[in-house]
């Protein structure tokens, strides 16, 4: 957890457009009412252990053999620094950003921000956890906190496209992970 000085910035906020705000909630996000954000939260259960499940999920070099959504992912996995990455929503257009990595907790959580155009227009802060479950096996959830002017306009294509590409991604990841296991 990082401390915050009120009136200083963390890189990755300054990175990410955000500001911490009133209690730890980033600035941008506090003035904005529940219809201009948008969550979506998917989970599976994958027979393997969560340490399996992160080898094939940050093995970026092999997302176009697997991975239908996430088409590629450019970068290192590093708190701080940028990605570009590549996404093909179901039925949508490629679209290619490049976020900055918010959390890389080895076997636990990857969580990155982009941002459309600039902060407050459309922002999403991607996440995915992972979680130990009785008899080996692990919760994977994968999800994203949609925020900014444009998510009214955009609400309908978020849960189409976007949440089918999330379970596509979920279930082509459980399949490769189990699959090595055999």
């Amino acid at each position: 957890m990082q401390e915050t000085v009120p009136g200083k910035q963390c890189l990755a906020d300054m990175k990410a457009g955000t500001d911490n705000g009133p209690a730890g909630t980033p600035q941008s996000l506090s003035l904005l009412g529940p219809h201009m954000k948008h969550e979506i939260a998917t989970v599976i259960t994958i027979s393997a252990s969560p340490e399996r499940v992160w080898a094939v999920l940050l093995d970026f070099a092999r997302y176009p053999e697997w991975n239908p959504f996430v088409r590629s992912i450019e970068g290192a996995p590093s708190e701080g620094s940028l990605l570009k990455v590549t996404i093909a929503p179901p039925g949508g257009k490629a679209m290619t950003f490049r976020p900055i990595v918010l959390r890389h907790s080895v076997a636990r959580e990857f969580r990155w921000k982009g941002k459309f155009l600039f902060a407050g227009l459309f922002d999403g802060e991607h996440h995915f956890s992972l979680s130990a479950v009785p008899g080996g096996a692990t919760q994977f959830t994968h999800g994203e906190n949609f925020s900014g002017l444009l998510v009214p306009l955009m609400r309908g294509a978020l849960e189409g496209g976007t949440r089918a590409g999330f379970e596509a991604m979920n279930l082509a990841l459980k399949q490769r992970v189990e699959a090595r296991g055999a």
